[in-house]
Parts: C-alpha cells; sequence; structure tokens
C-alpha cells in the first residue's frame, strides 16, 4: 500500500462521459470523492457508484471563483475533467479549458493541495486554427504555471459507452444512407477506451508520476475512413463511405453548428486536417497499463444501434 495514497480527492466535471468513469474507478480505492458539478441533481447518480457517504455531490462553476474553492477545500487531490466538444452560450473553449483550468489550479496551489491532474487532449497547440486546440494548450500552460507539480493527460478519441465519436455516427448510420469521410477519411486517430483513460488516473492519483505532460493512446491507429468500417461492422449495416472535401464539409458545418448539438462544427473540421495520434515519450506506458483494443467494448454499447432484423438474426 503507498503510504502517500490521499484521502480525499475532488473532481470536476465528474458527471460527464470521462468524469464519470474516473468516479467509478476511484471508488474502487476507497478514497473519499467530491464531485463538484453545476447541476447537481443531474450527478445523483455517481452516489451508487461507492459505499455510503464516500461519494459527496457539490455544485461549483469553473468560471466561479467562489464556489470552486468551497469545493476543493479539504481536498488531497484535485482533477480537472472539464471539457466541451463546441461553444455553448456562456459555455465557450477559453473560459472554461483554458481559464477555468486555470482557476483550479491557482487555488489548488493556494489551498495546499498535493496533487492536481489535469485533463487534455492530443492536438492541444496554441498556435492551431482551432479554437478548441488553442484553448487546450492556454489551459495546460495556466494550469503548469500555477501548479509546478502538475500532471496533464492528452488522451486521442475516448470510446466508451456515453461517447461522442461512436454514437453520433452510429446514429447518423441509423437516419441515412452514406457516412461522409470528411476530408477523404484519411486523418489518423488513436483511440483509447475511457477505462484506460480512467485507469491512468487513478494511477496518478495514488501514486507519484512525474509532473509533466502524457499522451494516453490506445493499441491501434486508425485511419478515419477505418473507424467508419469498424463501425459499420459493429452495427451489422451497410452505407456507402462519400468522401466529402473540406469545402463541403465547411458549407455543412456553418449551418450544422447551429443545433443543440451539431454532428460537425468549423472548428472541428480544422482538426480533422491533422493526425490525433501519440508523437511523445511520455504515453500510457508510463503509467504500467496496458490498453485494450476498443473492439472490445464496441459491442457493449453499440448493439444498439443495429437494426431489429440484425438483432433478431442474433
Amino acid at each position: 500500500m503507498n503510504p502517500h495514497a490521499p484521502q480525499f480527492v475532488t473532481i470536476f466535471g465528474g458527471s460527464g462521459f470521462v468524469g464519470r468513469h474516473i468516479v467509478r474507478a476511484l471508488a474502487k480505492t476507497g478514497v473519499r470523492i467530491r464531485v463538484a458539478v453545476r447541476r447537481p441533481n443531474e450527478a445523483l447518480f455517481l452516489k451508487t457508484a461507492g459505499r455510503a457517504g464516500q461519494i459527496e455531490i457539490v455544485q461549483a462553476n469553473i468560471r466561479d471563483q467562489k464556489s470552486c474553492k468551497a469545493a476543493i477545500q479539504g481536498a488531497d487531490v484535485v482533477i480537472n475533467a472539464v471539457g466541451i466538444l463546441f461553444e455553448s452560450g456562456s459555455q465557450g473553449f477559453m473560459s472554461l479549458q483554458a481559464e477555468g483550468a486555470g482557476r483550479l489550479a491557482k487555488l489548488a496551489n493556494k489551498l495546499k493541495v498535493s496533487k492536481f491532474i489535469h485533463l487534455s487532449a492530443i492536438g492541444a497547440d496554441k498556435d492551431s486554427a482551432s479554437i478548441y486546440a488553442q484553448s487546450k494548450a492556454h489551459g495546460e500552460r495556466l494550469v503548469q504555471k500555477a501548479f509546478k507539480s502538475a500532471v496533464i493527460l492528452r488522451p486521442s478519441i475516448v470510446v466508451g459507452p456515453e461517447d461522442d465519436f461512436f454514437n453520433r455516427f452510429a446514429s447518423l448510420a441509423g437516419l441515412a444512407p452514406a457516412l461522409p469521410l470528411i476530408g477523404g477519411g484519411v486523418a489518423k486517430f488513436q483511440p483509447i477506451t475511457v477505462y484506460d483513460v480512467a485507469a491512468c488516473v487513478v494511477e496518478a492519483t495514488m501514486h507519484e508520476p512525474a509532473a509533466g505532460v502524457y499522451e494516453l493512446g490506445g493499441p491501434t491507429i486508425y485511419s478515419f475512413k477505418e473507424l467508419m468500417e469498424l463501425l459499420l461492422k459493429e452495427i451489422d449495416r451497410s452505407r456507402l463511405l462519400v468522401p466529402l472535401p473540406f469545402w463541403a464539409a465547411r458549407v455543412i458545418a456553418s449551418v450544422a453548428q447551429f443545433a443543440p448539438k451539431p454532428l460537425i462544427t468549423p472548428d472541428q473540421l480544422i482538426l480533422l486536417r491533422s493526425n490525433n495520434v501519440v508523437t511523445s515519450d511520455n504515453t500510457i506506458a508510463s503509467f504500467s497499463i496496458v490498453p485494450g483494443p476498443i473492439e472490445g467494448v464496441l459491442p457493449a454499447y453499440l448493439d444498439r444501434y443495429k437494426s431489429n432484423q440484425s438483432r433478431a438474426a442474433i
């Protein structure tokens, strides 16, 4: 047993896709967990992840100094899992993923928290034309400036039951006769399961990894086209895969961005022009974790997208 293991952890964004899996994995270690979210009533389901009284749900807004301070008070470790894929109202890339991250790191340092763990993303780049990528890079810089020993995790596409990638395109495959291969579908990705990301966070929480940035990817690199082919095979549907030039995708995205949950935005198109794979020497191997193949988790949540005929044949 690690004599320096924390007793009390605060996680921001714990009700989100990645955050909820981190909470569940952390609960198994026995630590007390405070989940700081904007809408506590929507996170009450997390209480069942641990024993009675182990998990506390509190209201906090990453843009609000006072509520963040109250949520961090008394914690040994702070985890920031707040992130968005598109902007909506006051929920902007810079306000959440840059300024908000810096705010939490400053408070954690001021309140003498022993460890700060920040979830960023592969592709974080201050010089990118993507505001998302810029905000991720800016957030990393603010975190490192405020909390020198911070551990920053940069996953590639995260795959799991509530993911925004396979679920999104599986839904589209159920409605449309074709799926778009944006930019020809040649961009490369190194998807990792949400369970492996959560395991890395637990390892960073319970042990003492060196401060710095770690890139997290799964065991296999796929092109966007290969991921669409994998999806269609998994949901047992035959759909055309149609190359969509970036200029045409921009026209679609310029309209789609105004939907409550857009299929694609102009900012996301910029990200699809670059590969999203591990290039650093600091990887998941630093956590003694062997990532599993995404094919092992897809059936558990994509089965519902199969046609009634396909399900009946099983």
